[in-house]
């Protein structure tokens, strides 16, 4: 089996940071314009748990924060092509969908249609609920500013 190229692991990485914050139903209204092809399942989603790991000030010393929900799955298509989709709790739905998702980016035949049909969109709303946010946020900015009293 080949390694992925550097352009083909790129995309791959640029899809997950998109899914992974779209809601299942989100992306499964988006998958269905696309007519995705069957795919065997060859992890059924299963939720577990993960480290998260910290840093003190950011780049000090590594601790161990906590840990997260994980629900991970994966797929393979027709063609022998595998997905991996992993998400934050425990929906396993999403988990699916975002195999299938991986598996489709990595055909040439999917790939375009994928990125203009569901990707797309899903980025688009995903880029203006963050303005929104910030521009909630900016209304609410106080500037606070000091008075120099006339006394030496």
């Amino acid at each position: 089996m080949n390694a992925p190229s550097a352009s083909q692991q790129a995309r791959r990485q640029a899809a997950m940071a998109v899914l992974v914050h779209a809601a299942s139903d989100q992306i499964a209204a988006l998958l269905a314009e696309i007519a995705p092809p069957s795919a065997e399942t060859l992890r059924e989603p299963e939720a577990g748990l993960v480290m998260v790991r910290g840093r003190i000030g950011g780049d000090g010393a590594p601790f161990n924060l906590g840990e997260a929900t994980v629900t991970r799955a994966a797929v393979r298509l027709a063609d022998g092509t595998c997905g991996f989709g992993y998400t934050l709790g425990r929906d396993r739905d999403k988990a699916r969908l975002i195999a299938l998702c991986d598996a489709l980016v990595q055909r040439d035949d999917y790939a375009p249609a994928l990125e203009t049909k569901v990707l797309a969109p899903l980025r688009d709303a995903q880029q203006a609920e963050r303005q929104q946010h910030a521009e909630q946020i900016a209304a609410t900015k106080v500037d606070f500013y000091t008075l120099v009293r006339g006394e030496d």
